[in-house]
């Protein structure tokens, strides 16, 4: 085992934190007089940036370390989901994008407003914010796994609670101060330093694989497959063309996690082209990682890998980086995994801020006291985010002790607890565009109906096996259908 980290390492932890420090404070200068421009910036930020930032939330420290598995244990297809994303995100351009903007909306559960009305808004919005805390939580939790374990070579309770706050901290500095604009501009640093990271482990393992054929054993073990035409594969074409694009509907266009950057666009144009670019970046990003994996199982083709730590079930990118991780190099990947995690957690943390002011929060004030200005909301929006931090750091450590108890995973569960939402949402969203059925009354039941049939279609219920994508599918039209059943009045 290694021992741990080095002086080199240190410093390249040391120096990755000081730049943080520094444009976190450059960040916190941006002037904000209002929850728009903490928000979304009132529509001002550049269409590049917002692209890098919309790669770097969709990337978490689970994807750093999760996708180099995939690809040791099977092959290339998981790319298939970002060809599926494209798609998606072309979808959003034409048939979203266009009315988030015509009717300016901060949040994207304000476009329901316009059809439902109000109470229609806040139902969405609340269950984007049950399954996002569940969700983010979990995904806390695992990014500060990883730096506990690279770390301190343990993951005890004490350390567990260091990762976790650093991680928030991190998250915070950017977000408290310069909301949404902070977010993007940091994002852009995390992405450059998660991907520069997988660079140069990418090429330090193809260095140290010198005089082996490198495509001829991938080859002999099956591992260069790029497309599943399989009926049942999890990322077969069929899947990728049903659930996992419903999924990236989902995730890129009626999550505010990630739409939050898109509405800081200045029009739907540079916003569209934000969408489609940030999948562009991706590709490539994802088929790094891939590439890692691949190379690692070169590496390990002959040797006897134990993927286990103190009890933890851990990636083989992770078991490479606590053994076998040159000095300096280990250090860079820690920050990769740092990066990869503080680039999804501020954005949450401004997303379910924005969705609690915008959405809850507001219209009860303004009802209560109409002459409210702005700064009010503008200190409550802050409040929110420290409010949601402090919430995510609880669930983060309700995860710690609830994997250790229950043999039902937490991680598990919660990360699939978006997929269960984000099922009614796409009932209740395709019903308000492709049609003029659908009431304020029955937006809960289908809310609540895309959830039921996801739960009710997982193995440990009723003991259903059933492929993701068809579960995705049946919980979307099960929503739907409920919202035909009443005409909009």
């Amino acid at each position: 085992m290694n021992s741990g980290f080095s002086s080199l390492d240190w410093f390249v932890f040391g120096a990755y934190f000081l730049v943080l420090a520094i444009s976190s404070y450059l960040f916190s200068q941006f002037k904000i007089n209002s929850s728009r421009d903490y928000f979304v910036s009132s529509n001002t930020m550049p269409m590049l940036a917002v692209a890098v930032s919309i790669v770097a939330t969709s990337q978490s420290a689970a994807t750093f370390l999760g996708v180099p598995e995939f690809s040791y244990v099977h092959d290339f297809t998981f790319i298939g989901f970002y060809f599926s994303a494209l798609v998606a995100v072309v979808f959003i351009s034409i048939v979203f994008v266009p009315k988030f903007y015509k009717y300016r909306v901060v949040t994207v559960y304000e476009l329901l407003q316009t059809r439902y009305g109000e109470r229609a808004k806040k139902q969405a919005g609340l269950m984007f914010l049950l399954g996002r805390i569940m969700a983010s939580g979990a995904r806390l939790y695992i990014g500060a796994l990883a730096v506990s374990m690279i770390l301190f070579l343990d993951i005890g309770f004490f350390h567990m609670l260091v990762a976790i706050t650093l991680l928030l901290t991190g998250a915070l500095a950017y977000t408290y101060f310069g909301g949404i604009k902070s977010i993007i501009f940091s994002d852009v640093i995390q992405a450059l330093t998660y991907v520069g990271a997988g660079i140069l482990v990418f090429w330090y393992l193809y260095l140290s694989l010198h005089n082996v054929d490198i495509l001829a054993i991938l080859q002999t073990h099956n591992k260069l497959h790029v497309i599943d035409t399989s009926l049942d594969g999890k990322f077969s074409i069929m899947a990728l063309f049903s659930g996992w694009l419903l999924l990236n509907i989902a995730a890129f266009g009626l999550d505010q996690d990630m739409t939050q950057r898109v509405l800081s666009c200045k029009n739907k144009n540079e916003a569209t082209k934000s969408l489609i670019l940030s999948i562009v970046f991706t590709i490539p990003i994802v088929l790094l990682f891939l590439g890692i994996g691949a190379l690692l199982f070169v590496h390990y083709q002959t040797a006897q890998v134990s993927q286990n730590f103190h009890g933890e079930s851990i990636t083989i990118f992770m078991y490479y980086i606590l053994n076998e991780m040159p000095s300096g190099l280990r250090g860079l990947v820690t920050v990769g995994a740092i990066a990869a995690a503080l680039s999804s957690t501020n954005s949450v943390l401004g997303a379910m801020a924005s969705v609690a002011v915008e959405d809850l929060y507001r219209p009860w004030k303004m009802q209560k006291e109409p002459k409210t200005d702005e700064k009010h909301f503008l200190k409550a929006s802050r409040n929110a985010v420290l409010i949601f931090a402090f919430i995510l750091f609880v669930m983060a450590v309700v995860s710690y002790f609830w994997q250790r108890e229950s043999e039902l995973s937490l991680v598990s569960f919660a990360l699939g607890v978006m997929t269960f939402a984000y099922t009614g949402l796409l009932g209740v969203f395709f019903s308000a565009v492709f049609t003029t059925r659908g009431s304020a009354k029955t937006v809960p039941f289908a809310l609540i109906g895309g959830f039921v049939t996801v739960l009710a279609l997982q193995p440990y219920i009723f003991g259903i096996h059933i492929g993701f994508a068809w579960q995705m599918v049946l919980g979307t039209v099960v929503s739907f259908l409920i919202m035909q059943v009443q005409k909009n009045v």
